[in-house]
């Protein structure tokens, strides 16, 4: 016995609409597009402005999104004038007096992005008595600081039995 497939059977409400499945990376896409008709430094500025990157991240991101072959060939131009350069680890910082041409609506910030983007500014904004560690707390999240310098902090030599040199797990 040979099995037919069905035939296609009448709508039993005519005045429907037929929807195609709803592709995910589309969806992802058309957000996307209202950044890729931004100017190129604009977009290279927003990226910075949440954290830094390095050169080939920052490039994969504006991929992502869809990128000019003309704009990719400035993108060092582009980085020389609005970022500064750590060399420690090659990664871009957004330079500070850049923060003022930061749009908190740009379009391609999902809501995470606008709460981090709210934090990052309001801690550069305030006057910091130690100019230099505010360039380097970009990369972090908030709430990496705290737990960083807590587990710098120098073990008391009194405290230490000299036979155990490996911390103790509790």
């Amino acid at each position: 016995e040979v099995r037919r497939a069905p035939q296609a059977t009448p709508d039993p409400v005519p005045g429907r609409k037929r929807t195609t499945p709803v592709n995910p990376a589309n969806i992802i896409r058309r957000v996307f597009n209202g950044v890729s008709r931004r100017p190129f430094r604009d977009r290279v500025i927003h990226l910075l402005a949440l954290k830094n990157y390095k050169k080939p991240e920052l490039l994969a991101l504006l991929q992502r999104d869809g990128i000019m072959p003309k704009d990719r060939d400035s993108l060092g131009s582009i980085l020389h004038q609005v970022a500064n350069m750590n060399p420690k680890d090659n990664s871009f910082s957004l330079k500070k007096q850049l923060l003022k041409d930061i749009q908190e609506d740009w379009p391609g910030y999902s809501d995470r992005d606008r709460r981090t983007l709210e934090i990052i500014l309001a801690r550069k904004s305030a006057p910091s008595p130690n100019a230099t560690s505010d360039s380097h707390s970009t990369s972090q999240g908030p709430s990496d600081a705290p737990s960083r310098t807590s587990q710098k902090q120098p073990l008391d030599s009194s405290s230490v039995c000299p036979v155990m040199t490996k911390k103790q797990r509790i």
